[in-house]
């Protein structure tokens, strides 16, 4: 599956014009995310970018190194260690790791995107997705505007695909506004059904425009999809 570089490069070009007006009130505000101010949003967001780079780059001379030397608590780290930037710290900072990442992209080329990296024991063409990800879901978590309607149907369709290891085996998933259905094992468990956006939204955890619907009530969704990736066994 191509790897959605042009559309991950219009995310940053929303992103940085929903940042434009920021000040640092507004950065030092909570987010919608418990525990993380806008400014903490920013700075995962701006080493997410710098990591994937350094993934990529890596990979390009054929080299496996992990995504953080010392794992988890080294990204949390870094990310309560920059939150305290002003906003303008924050958007140069921004800016500059998102060109780094699109230009290490730039060079890749057509037989690189399958380079492995360890970022969810996959390849450089996974990280283009993750980014994908990555910042349309946190630009929700601003909550400066951008809401789960906004993202676009391919991202959305993606998130379900992405996501569906949350719902108990045996759920199928109905888009109502796309020919879609996703399923987990026999199709024995409940039906959810909504708009591909709404679906995508409620299975990342953020609040959609309209709650999907299931005749027995909605399931509840297990954890996010682990890193590395294991199978239901």
């Amino acid at each position: 599956m191509r790897p959605p570089v042009t559309e991950v490069i219009e995310a940053h070009r929303v992103l940085a014009r929903l940042l434009a007006p920021l000040d640092d009130a507004q950065v030092r505000a909570a987010s919608a995310l418990p525990g993380w101010s806008r400014g903490h949003v920013l700075a995962h967001l701006t080493d997410n970018a710098r990591m994937f780079a350094r993934l990529a780059e890596h990979a390009l001379r054929g080299e496996l190194v992990p995504a953080y030397d010392g794992g988890v608590d080294e990204r949390n780290a870094i990310i309560d260690a920059n939150a305290d930037r002003d906003a303008a710290g924050h958007r140069a900072e921004l800016a500059a790791r998102t060109a780094e990442l699109e230009g290490i992209w730039q060079r890749v080329g057509d037989a690189g995107w399958s380079r492995p990296v360890t970022f969810r024991n996959a390849d450089i063409s996974a990280t283009v997705f993750a980014r994908w990800r990555e910042a349309w879901i946190h630009m929700v978590d601003l909550d400066l505007g951008v809401r789960p309607e906004d993202w676009p149907v391919e991202l959305a369709r993606h998130a379900v695909d992405f996501l569906l290891c949350r719902l108990p085996a045996g759920t199928s998933v109905r888009a109502e506004d796309l020919p879609r259905e996703w399923f987990t094992g026999d199709r024995t468990g409940p039906v959810v059904t909504g708009r591909v956006r709404d679906l995508a939204a409620w299975m990342a955890g953020r609040t959609p425009a309209v709650l999907p619907l299931a005749a027995e009530g909605l399931p509840g969704l297990g954890p996010w999809p682990p890193h590395p990736p294991q199978s239901r066994g």
